[in-house]
């Protein structure tokens, strides 16, 4: 499968903003992938392995990232993020997400969240993995000098490396997952940089450690 051009893209309208919602290719009856991509990223061309997936792909660019809205006056949070990917799940239907760097963060919190609409998470290395450490540091005010408003956001980049992870933050929304799936393995560690967050949730029972390649084989066979 050769990747479609990028022109293929949706606005999907969300509160005051517009998220893009890219199409990427992929066919079948399958249920749809759904790429997000790291900090200060933006959807790209599916990619190896991602393209043996056997169904839809599609890749979502969060607020103040690539072709959606830049709001004024930055606000964001993974927690904003998760809002973003919701009216993309509630827009294709029960998916499953992949995750790179901070991508990785917002696919478990929202499979935490809406666990009947993911089946199914990867999270894997990426920019924006960390995030802002497991607890608060120094205060800090960031302004900007000029903008013209292009992706990606400086107060996105900012605010979203700043963003607090509390390992059992992150296990609260594992739980959740866990609790609700009815898959094996409903979540997939391919990420070899674990910072606490990810340690913590690659400790947990019942989560698959395993390379991307081998993420797209255990989740297919779900579908």
């Amino acid at each position: 499968m050769s990747a479609k051009d990028l022109s293929t893209i949706e606005m999907l309208r969300h509160n005051k903003i517009d998220v893009a919602l890219h199409h990427l290719g992929g066919s079948g009856q399958s249920q749809p992938l759904l790429m997000l991509h790291g900090l200060g990223e933006c959807t790209v061309p599916v990619v190896p392995p991602w393209d043996a997936w056997p169904g839809p792909i599609c890749g979502l660019d969060f607020v103040g990232h690539g072709a959606s809205t830049v709001p004024a006056g930055g606000g964001y949070s993974a927690e904003v993020l998760m809002s973003d990917v919701d009216v993309a799940l509630q827009h294709i239907g029960p998916a499953t997400l992949a995750g790179r760097g901070l991508g990785a963060y917002v696919a478990l919190l929202v499979a935490g969240a809406r666990p009947d609409l993911v089946r199914g998470a990867v999270l894997a290395d990426g920019p924006g993995l960390a995030g802002g450490g497991p607890g608060p540091g120094n205060a800090s005010w960031f302004m900007p000098g000029p903008h013209d408003g292009s992706a990606p956001d400086p107060f996105a980049l900012h605010e979203l490396a700043h963003d607090i992870r509390p390992p059992d933050y992150a296990t609260g929304f594992l739980h959740l997952l866990m609790a609700a799936s009815s898959l094996a393995s409903p979540l997939v560690v391919a990420a070899k940089n674990r910072p606490p967050w990810l340690a913590a949730v690659a400790a947990e029972p019942g989560i698959a450690i395993a390379s991307e390649a081998e993420a797209v084989a255990l989740l297919a066979q779900e579908l």
